[in-house]
């Protein structure tokens, strides 16, 4: 675990609350990876004892996972991450049906990750057309908006499971339904993608229970390796690999696994739905008692997000008159460390299109901050947090002022 500071003020290490970005491998999930990188080192396709070793532990890993998510084994697809398990997904299954003539219309929403708004985006290139859903003020899209969307030319539906950015949880069971009704009548089935890169901590992922028919997951977003992913992938839909080599993962996606970060993400995961009911009760009791704390101070802070179906480590608040860059800058100088909107976005800094998209207007949406908790953080870290943003947020506002 990172060293946490103490609420004196007085800073030898940092208090994280970016666990969206990213997590630290559980020591568990370590002592499991660690015989993979050197006593049973071999690749898993060789026809030698130490090369069924490997293959043994990755069929062990898929068999844990398919467990997890109620699936078979044989649907289970391991990736190096949640970017190449949602470009995967909806590129694979676009194509396929491309190429079969059902259709180029695919379906997703305004407030989806890069990975899916940009997957979305480079399949215009070969003239499929993209119908990006609003949502509403919360975040959230309708079943209803998702069913009327459908067309006899529709291939893909992707709607995430959780907002990586506001952590606004969707009607996703219903979606689902709605989806299959919807496809029912016009006669066939229509994919449902769902991006859950963020939920597999506090959310089940039964993927029957869901209705999905494809799941996107990445491993060091709930205590596994950096560099390691999941696709759910139900057997019946169709899907034409993104990467073509010796065949691995039952032709869909070649490449030598990586087994290593296979047992990793699988013990990983394995732990964390395990524990999702203390984690939600945990990290939604911290939540809720910062946002109280930063609010006493701060009234006219924005909640961004749905106010109750959100994930429950999540907090996103916005100031105005200030840049959120800023605020993350002198709140990591006050050792607290958290981001100003999506991590994979903070190189490049520019307005959340998911707070644009749910209509937070652009003074408010450029003074984002999001902070992301996990169990082991103390009431008194949290105090402490809630003690100085209101402080920092001042300095911040002070300086733009006088800069001007």
């Amino acid at each position: 675990m990172l060293a946490m500071s103490t609420p004196s003020g007085e800073h030898s290490s940092t208090i994280y609350l970016d666990h969206a970005a990213s997590t630290a491998v559980r020591l568990e999930v370590l002592e499991a990876m660690l015989p993979y990188f050197a006593g049973e080192f071999a690749n898993p396709s060789a026809h030698h004892a130490h090369g069924r070793h490997a293959h043994d532990a990755l069929a062990d890993a898929r068999a844990t996972v398919a467990t997890v998510l109620g699936a078979l084994p044989e649907e289970i697809v391991f990736t190096s991450g949640g970017t190449e398990s949602i470009n995967a997904a909806i590129k694979g299954v676009a194509f396929a049906q491309m190429e079969a003539g059902v259709g180029r219309h695919v379906i997703t929403t305004e407030v989806e990750h890069h990975a899916v708004l940009h997957s979305a985006q480079y399949l215009e290139r070969f003239g499929f057309e993209v119908e990006l859903l609003p949502v509403d003020g919360d975040g959230r899209v309708t079943p209803e908006q998702v069913a009327a969307a459908l067309r006899p030319d529709t291939v893909l539906v992707s709607v995430g499971y959780a907002n990586n950015e506001v952590g606004t949880v969707q009607p996703l069971k219903a979606i689902a339904a709605a989806v299959r009704a919807a496809a029912s009548a016009i006669g066939r089935r229509i994919p449902l993608h769902t991006d859950a890169v963020q939920v597999a901590n506090s959310h089940a992922l039964d993927v029957d229970t869901l209705g999905v028919d494809l799941l996107s997951l990445s491993g060091h977003k709930f205590g596994g390796p950096k560099g390691t992913g999941i696709l759910y992938l139900r057997r019946d839909v169709p899907f034409l690999e993104q990467l073509s080599g010796g065949g691995q993962e039952r032709q869909r996606r070649s490449g030598t696994e990586n087994v290593p970060g296979v047992v990793g993400i699988a013990t990983a995961l394995r732990l964390a739905q395990g524990e999702r009911a203390a984690f939600t009760a945990r990290t939604s009791v911290l939540r809720d008692r910062l946002l109280d704390g930063v609010r006493a101070a701060c009234p006219a802070a924005r909640l961004n997000g749905h106010p109750t179906e959100r994930l429950p480590h999540n907090l996103h608040l916005c100031f105005d008159g200030i840049e959120g860059e800023s605020l993350v800058e002198a709140l990591d100088r006050a050792g607290i460390e958290c981001s100003a909107g999506a991590a994979c976005t903070s190189a490049t800094w520019e307005p959340s299109h998911v707070l644009l998209a749910m209509g937070v207007p652009l003074e408010l949406a450029i003074g984002s901050l999001r902070m992301t908790l996990w169990p082991s953080l103390t009431v008194p870290q949290i105090d402490y947090v809630a003690q100085q943003i209101p402080r920092v947020v001042e300095r911040v506002r002070a300086g733009a002022a006088a800069a001007l």
